[in-house]
């Protein structure tokens, strides 16, 4: 079967057209490499930053947190209320006894001149009251003494209780002032890292548009080419399929070098004839 002679001339220029078209390799650096891959955001850059900035950033808090806690520690144990202890808490009691001292003096003043008075002075009657009186002072005197002592103690103990509750409250303020910088830090990087990948996926929607255009006028001559054998084949009733238009499945250059293949039939044929 040979071709029409209408056709003939046509064939020629297409197989001229093919010719030309696959004899120029395709430049595919147009539409391909790393040119077409979005880069790094400046968010998630900003992102990156701040995290790596935030690397042990809650140390401070952390150093406080254990410095309360030693302090704390120090502030246990039988001998804790020392420290608490009112450095005049002597005087207060010296100068209370003082007193005491004086005004049993002035009472024993008194059950002397009583004596005198009933002429009973230096008698053993005297003897048994400044005895009587005197053992009731001792045991006044170191009630008061203990009374004074457990003030002191309970109040520097008091005292030691609200240091080690205040304490282990900053430690707990420390801690917590850590897990809040953490998490607020953490949702910073979270918020730009998220907004960041975000402009980067608009920016790869765009690059790729970039690359699938670049891509589609590389192979245009070649898919210009396809429709145009196609449409001969189809003339010299070699095929009946319509060629795909736009945006075919197929690689546009193996479906170029397909009908190539195909129309070498064609020319075999022609040629053949003559």
């Amino acid at each position: 079967m040979s071709l029409p002679d209408y056709l003939q001339d046509t064939s020629k220029d297409f197989a001229k057209q093919l010719t030309a078209a696959t004899s120029v390799p395709i430049n595919t650096g147009t539409f391909t490499g790393r040119q077409f891959v979005a880069g790094e955001d400046p968010m998630q850059t900003q992102a990156i930053n701040l995290a790596a900035q935030g690397v042990g950033s809650y140390q401070p808090f952390l150093t406080a947190a254990q410095g309360a806690v030693t302090t704390q520690a120090g502030l246990t144990g039988p001998q804790a209320f020392q420290q608490f202890m009112s450095p005049y808490q002597q005087q207060v009691i010296d100068t209370t006894l003082s007193d005491f001292d004086r005004q049993a003096a002035i009472g024993r003043q008194g059950i002397r001149d009583d004596a005198v008075t009933a002429g009973a002075f230096g008698g053993g009657r005297e003897g048994v009251q400044m005895a009587e009186y005197d053992a009731g002072n001792l045991r006044n005197r170191a009630s008061l003494l203990a009374q004074l002592q457990q003030q002191g103690f309970t109040q520097a103990n008091q005292l030691a209780q609200n240091a080690f509750q205040q304490q282990g409250n900053l430690a707990a303020q420390q801690m917590g002032l850590s897990n809040f910088q953490r998490g607020s830090l953490g949702q910073d990087v979270s918020a730009l890292g998220n907004l960041g990948a975000f402009r980067q996926g608009l920016t790869q929607s765009q690059l790729t548009a970039d690359a699938n255009a670049a891509r589609t006028a590389a192979y245009e001559p070649m898919t210009r080419l396809d429709q145009y054998g196609a449409g001969l084949g189809r003339l010299a009733g070699f095929g009946s399929a319509p060629a795909p238009v736009g945006g075919a499945a197929t690689d546009p250059l193996t479906a170029g070098i397909s009908n190539a293949v195909g129309l070498a039939g064609i020319f075999g044929k022609l040629y053949g004839s003559k």
